[in-house]
């Protein structure tokens, strides 16, 4: 992880503990669903023992709903095989302070199983598995996400109580890259740059977006693994932080008609040696060969692994024609109606994918990032013409537009199979469909409105 006032090592650690001035050490890691989980045990204790052998948890955290409901069709977890533990084993290069929780510090860990081997259905575990087929390649990536909330003036708990129903945000107007009404924010905004940088982040900065209360807080990009890991912790910790103001935020894809919640995933890859090798100031668009044959297995791949960009039901309301959100399966220099976005130059030459919403699993979708990029370099696919125009009214092809279109695609994939193994691809497919028959299974308003008097 990035070098910063707020990353520690055991030695430091050690050292708060023993001044008292660190009582709680949390050990999470990062579930399906993109929550971070696990548990808070006394600093004393991760100290003298936790941090050896890792602390245990049930293995049902990869195996349940977003309810944390317990579901059939998993074959790591199940009442059959009596659910039983995960082991949590810290990654020290993630130990931090979590400066918005008193006497806190907070450390990633991945998942084992009790004989030691790596659980491979781990989100983080899917995405070291990509980083290291790229390191064989003598390559490595480097990723910024972009994540945009909505602030409502509404307590969580407020929030829970109106079913999430005429709540107030926190500005009464499109405020993108306003600075008036975002002041109102400020407060609360300010709090969480200042805990992240705390936290051993380098935040970069706070814009307004289009929706009503909608903000954008960036971080500096960094190795993948490093922006994957504090992504987990800057999205659970400016929950915490906002539920403290007596405020809530909700990275949701779509929370109403107006503009939803992206998440744009910057990547670029660097040789060993630390230069660019998606830059060629020889070649036509400055862009390398090997950095064209990337984005063509990026346009090859997206329909197929959509489904790890867009998890949820809800993350297909997104991708509406004219409203930012991508449609198309095209690619263009600066062009934000396309998919891929390519921007920079020299070392900052990169492709910005635009369709993940705030509602990603981010180590999903920078593995899937990878993966759609190794697989266009290792067939040396061509890249095909950049659109310049309106990629909303073009003929490429189109993002899948259900989620149940999504996991058709992903569960027939013979790419996903041998990029991601059989395992993995099984796992997600079923947590999709999981999702899929509880949205079948519900009553909504909208159907209430229409056909309880009408009908």
């Amino acid at each position: 992880m990035s070098s910063g006032a707020g990353n520690l090592t055991m030695e430091s650690l050690s050292d708060l503990v023993a001044a008292k001035e660190i009582d709680t050490v949390i050990v999470a890691f990062t579930d399906m669903q993109g929550r971070l989980v696990g548990k808070r045990v006394s600093a004393r204790l991760f100290v003298e023992d936790v941090a050896s052998h890792g602390a245990e948890c049930c293995n049902y955290l990869l195996a349940v709903d977003v309810e944390m409901n317990t579901v059939d069709g998993y074959a790591i977890s199940s009442w059959e095989r009596g659910y039983g533990d995960m082991a949590m084993i810290p990654d020290f290069s993630t130990l931090r302070l979590a400066p918005w929780l008193a006497g806190t510090a907070l450390v990633t860990a991945d998942l084992h199983w009790l004989d030691e081997t790596p659980v491979i259905q781990s989100p983080r575990q899917i995405l070291k598995d990509q980083l290291a087929r790229l390191a064989e390649r003598g390559l490595g990536a480097f990723v910024g996400t972009e994540l945009e909330f909505i602030v409502f003036d509404d307590s969580y708990r407020d929030a829970w109580a109106k079913g999430y129903v005429g709540l107030t945000p926190a500005s009464d107007y499109n405020i993108d890259y306003a600075l008036l009404a975002s002041t109102r924010m400020e407060p609360l905004l300010r709090d969480i740059r200042v805990s992240m940088d705390g936290a051993g982040m380098y935040c970069e900065g706070v814009k307004g977006e289009c929706n009503l209360g909608q903000q954008e807080i960036a971080f500096r990009y960094a190795d993948a693994l490093v922006t994957c890991d504090n992504h987990s912790i800057y999205k659970n910790g400016a929950k915490e932080i906002a539920d403290k103001h007596g405020k809530s935020l909700t990275f949701m894809a779509k929370f109403n008609e107006r503009e939803g919640n992206s998440c744009h995933i910057h990547i670029s890859l660097r040789g060993s040696d630390g230069l660019a090798v998606f830059a060629d100031k020889e070649r036509p668009n400055g862009m390398s060969k090997l950095f064209e044959h990337f984005l063509a297995g990026q346009l090859k791949t997206m329909r197929e692994l959509t489904l790890l960009f867009a998890p949820n039901i809800n993350s297909y309301k997104r991708y509406v024609d004219g409203s930012f959100a991508p449609t198309a399966v095209a690619w263009g220099l600066d062009n934000r109606t396309c998919s891929l976005r390519v921007v920079g130059h020299g070392l900052g030459m990169r492709v910005e994918n635009r369709v993940p919403g705030g509602d990603v699993n981010q180590y999903l979708a920078v593995a899937a990032l990878i993966a759609g990029g190794l697989y266009g370099m290792e067939n040396e696919l061509e890249l095909e013409p950049l659109t310049s125009g309106n990629a909303y009214t073009g003929q490429a092809p189109r993002v899948p537009t259900t989620l149940r279109e999504a996991v058709a695609l992903f569960a027939e994939s013979a790419i996903a199979r041998a990029a991601f193994g059989d395992e993995v691809v099984d796992h997600y497919v079923n947590n999709a469909r999981v999702e899929i028959a509880a949205y079948d299974a519900a009553v909504t308003d909208w159907e209430r409105v229409r056909g309880f008097e009408r009908l």
